[in-house]
């Protein structure tokens, strides 16, 4: 009853310290703002930890931090960027994603209608992605010490029998596939940032891709390992799966699908779409005789419709990645260098 009298002003309330202080303000944010938007039979326990039914298949778990700038952008925002991106995680794996948790941290004087914005982003895409937020947390630091708020996250997922996705499963002669065009999360949030304008608007692609990964695993192509190109982009992916097999790759810079809009952003701001983040799409590697068979399985989901084949596995005892460019000179795609877009994911 106590919880009813006195209702949050969502229209004009802002974040205080006593919103993280284990007290009536604590509560009533609690079950007025985040018990609403992430409602069901877990979150409903009311305790510290989700009691979970058990599973037979494989667990999967990994953790996440989201500190995207701005909170809002064009195509998404940090609420639905931390389902997305939490997801992914367990999808790269091959698994199946159940649950998910979170804790905030949030910043004095953050408007509780943003809050709430957040809040109901997050939930109906985990509620797309049939997934269900079962426990989390709330802290609330001093105004000028946070920027609006953080988003951790945690995943727990199952993967089933038969499926081993690792570097280490990588050999020459595989195919390298990508899943759609590069670079839009990170000029999308970059352009809002900067408040740039461009000709055509660039969206983020957040997405989910477990159902898409799921599609993949049912083609019956024989699979090496899925990443997905978030920080440091596609460079920075590559090369790390490169080091951690053991060999090479050979890219076609003219497969490499770009929007010609965030082409011409790149172009304008001096940026390499290749170390652009991403935040829905994938890479995968196979072998090469199924590469036809994975290309076709792709491009008949939503998010695959776009994909290529964009090079193949070589050997090379330096584990350079290297490209072909369109107009037939060849340049080694090194790690990116330094901070290039920060708060992106």
């Amino acid at each position: 009853m106590i919880l009813q009298s006195h209702p949050l002003d969502i229209a004009h309330g802002r974040i205080e310290m006593s919103h993280g202080a284990g007290g009536r303000a604590m509560v009533q944010l609690i079950h007025q703002l985040f018990a609403q938007a992430f409602d069901n039979p877990w979150l409903a326990q009311h305790s510290d930890a989700a009691v979970l039914p058990a599973l037979q298949e494989r667990l999967v778990l990994t953790c996440d931090a989201h500190v995207v700038s701005p909170l809002f952008f064009n195509g998404g925002d940090i609420g639905s960027l931390a389902v997305h991106g939490t997801i992914n995680d367990l999808a790269m794996l091959g698994a199946r994603p159940l649950y998910l948790t979170a804790s905030f941290i949030l910043e004095e004087g953050l408007p509780l209608r943003d809050l709430k914005r957040i809040a109901d982003s997050m939930a109906a895409a985990a509620r797309a992605a049939g997934v269900a937020v079962v426990t989390g947390d709330t802290k609330v630091v001093e105004k000028g010490k946070g920027d609006g708020v953080f988003i951790s996250t945690s995943g727990l997922g199952s993967v089933r029998a038969g499926i081993d996705l690792s570097a280490s499963r990588v050999q020459p002669g595989d195919c390298i596939l990508l899943s759609g065009s590069i670079g839009e999360h990170g000029i999308a949030v970059l352009s809002q940032r900067e408040h740039l304008d461009f000709d055509t608007p660039i969206a983020s692609d957040s997405a989910a891709l477990h159902a898409l990964v799921a599609a993949m695993l049912d083609s019956g192509a024989r699979l090496r390992v899925l990443r997905d190109p978030t920080r440091g982009g596609l460079a920075a992916t590559l090369n790390e799966i490169a080091q951690q097999a053991g060999v090479g790759m050979m890219l076609q810079e003219a497969a490499i699908p770009v929007q010609p809009g965030v082409e011409a952003a790149c172009e304008f701001l001096g940026l390499d779409p290749l170390n652009i983040a991403n935040e829905g799409k994938l890479v995968a590697i196979c072998a090469w005789e199924d590469a036809d068979q994975l290309l076709q399985a792709m491009r008949e989901h939503p998010l695959g419709k776009h994909a290529a084949i964009i090079g193949k596995v070589v050997e090379d005892a330096h584990c350079f990645v290297q490209m072909t460019g369109k107009l037939g000179g060849r340049r080694v795609i090194d790690w990116l260098a330094g901070e290039q877009l920060p708060r992106i994911c």
